[in-house]
């Protein structure tokens, strides 16, 4: 990435994708950006969203498409499901590496390390602390599990 915002990126990678006639990829982040803009109205007063919060509003996006893959596919419509999963490859280019599962594991029993919980009656700190590391590195279902499997 350069020294631009997140937004300006994405604005200047739309008018690239819209240069070279690629339509899925100026869609998705036409949809992005719109999804942004919306976030930046939402609230009491407008205002400009930080590259963290442009981030989530991104992986808000990339969830929304892999639910909606899956939910293709189960319907047997290979062809939506896709589509889909092309505009999530597109927004994945913008959203940090995704953690794996021993990652994940040691971010948890960190947390853990770190609340000093001992069972399911603390996974609400637990979470919070993990979530804090893991910083949209990981979909928050994944956290979940891996929390309730360290403290179960």
């Amino acid at each position: 990435m350069s020294d631009l915002s997140l937004k300006a990126q994405l604005q200047h990678d739309l008018h690239d994708a819209m240069r070279a006639h690629d339509k899925v990829r100026a869609g998705t982040l036409r949809m992005a950006l719109t999804s942004v803009t919306t976030a930046e109205v939402a609230g009491d007063e407008a205002r400009e969203l930080s590259d963290d919060e442009v981030l989530k509003v991104l992986a808000k996006e990339a969830k929304k498409r892999k639910e909606a893959a899956t939910a293709y596919l189960a319907a047997q419509r290979p062809e939506l499901a896709a589509t889909e999963e092309a505009e999530l490859a597109i927004l994945e280019g913008y959203l940090p590496a995704q953690l794996g599962d021993d990652e994940l594991a040691a971010i948890v029993a960190r947390a853990v390390a770190a609340t000093g919980a001992t069972g399911m009656p603390q996974l609400g700190q637990v979470m919070k602390v993990a979530q804090a590391e893991v910083a949209g590195r990981a979909d928050g279902g994944r956290v979940a599990a891996a929390v309730r499997s360290a403290l179960g």
